[in-house]
């Protein structure tokens, strides 16, 4: 399995500049509120998705007063060997390298180093958009599945030429119809690969959920797509005036929605700020649980203030659990460091902390 074994981080949000190494099993960041603890995991998050795990412009992570971010990074991979990865963002763009060696297709690096992400940006999830959960089964099965990746990038693109399109004063139609046959087959990808995940996800959530909460709610997720009860193509048949009138695609995957349930009702409403973060842990969890299944060896698990209004008697028997078998690279970031070392210490000899101060980081 891949593990984090050093990184550079410069100018990276509040971090300046930054090498560390780290343990292979468990990583401990303590540290006051807005000292760099998230921005810490994110930039690992960076060097395996490409991205920021949240919703937001690269140039947001620009450190105050820099034109872009560099990340570096040595990995043991699965294999034995290490690899060098570096990423370079700016204004003009992106540039990743693995040991030295320019990728020319940032696609063909998601899934190398797989990565799973708990932080109270989860809530987002519940309390957000649609697009927020579409967002979350993209990074998901982008991951596992290459295949998936291309089908949604092709999708994206067409999508895009087809509302550019429809903009115009009289559409061609023929070329709208031209354009449609080529997103019925990536489209039908996609929606068959989201019913699969959801259909995976729904037992090891309940599953998750029941430990954490210790309650007797039942939670499950709902999927809901246009494709389900017909093709892309009838969809947009059935869609086409109205696409007219608004002058964009108004059905098709890009609506797809994951309606999170307890106890048959959106959890959004039924659900207490607790039961909510309960249900986005358990979430969180299954994903790594099932990327681990799809891979044969656990990704990395960064825990971003998890202990934060959950039960920590439940939470450490989480982690305890998830730390048991196949034991993987996890981060865990909490502004108590006596309470992270009152968890971890009873879990694993090997292990590192480091205390957060002003985007520095410092080894104890």
């Amino acid at each position: 399995m891949p593990s984090l074994k050093k990184i550079v981080v410069q100018d990276f949000r509040n971090i300046s500049f930054q090498e560390l190494a780290f343990s292979p099993n468990m990583n401990c960041i303590s540290g006051n509120n807005g000292e760099g603890k998230t921005n810490l995991l994110d930039a690992i998050y960076y060097l395996s998705m490409t991205k920021s795990a949240f919703p937001a412009p690269d140039s947001a992570n620009f450190r105050y007063g820099t034109e872009g971010f560099t990340l570096g990074a040595i990995y043991q991979m699965e294999n034995g060997l290490e690899s060098r990865f570096a990423l370079k963002v700016s204004r003009e763009g992106k540039k990743l390298l693995r040991d030295d060696k320019p990728c020319t297709r940032m696609g063909e690096h998601i899934g190398i180093l797989p990565v799973v992400m708990v932080s109270p940006g989860d809530i987002a999830l519940v309390s957000d958009s649609g697009e927020e959960r579409r967002r979350f089964s993209n990074a998901v099965l982008s991951q596992m599945d290459r295949e998936y990746l291309a089908a949604i990038q092709s999708y994206s693109r067409l999508l895009a030429q087809r509302n550019k399109l429809l903009k115009e004063t009289d559409p061609d139609r023929d070329l709208l119809a031209a354009i449609g046959a080529r997103m019925a087959a990536p489209a039908a990808f996609v929606h068959s690969s989201r019913a699969r995940l959801v259909e995976e996800l729904c037992p090891v959530v309940s599953s998750y959920y029941r430990l954490i909460s210790g309650g007797g709610e039942a939670v499950s997720i709902e999927y809901k797509s246009d494709l389900s009860n017909a093709s892309l193509l009838d969809v947009f048949e059935s869609h086409r005036e109205q696409d007219f009138r608004l002058r964009y695609t108004s059905s098709g995957i890009q609506r797809d929605e994951f309606v999170f349930l307890m106890n048959g009702y959106p959890i959004r409403r039924a659900g207490s700020q607790g039961q909510q973060k309960s249900f986005l842990v358990a979430l969180k969890f299954a994903q790594y649980e099932i990327m681990k299944r799809s891979y044969g060896f656990a990704p990395i698990l960064l825990l971003d203030d998890v202990f934060d209004k959950l039960d920590l008697s439940r939470i450490s028997n989480l982690i305890g659990m998830v730390a048991g078998v196949d034991f993987g690279q996890i981060f865990i970031t909490d502004t108590d460091s006596a309470r992270l070392a009152g968890i971890v210490d009873r879990m694993t000899d090997d292990r590192a902390y480091f205390v957060a101060s002003g985007g520095t980081f410092q080894k104890i």
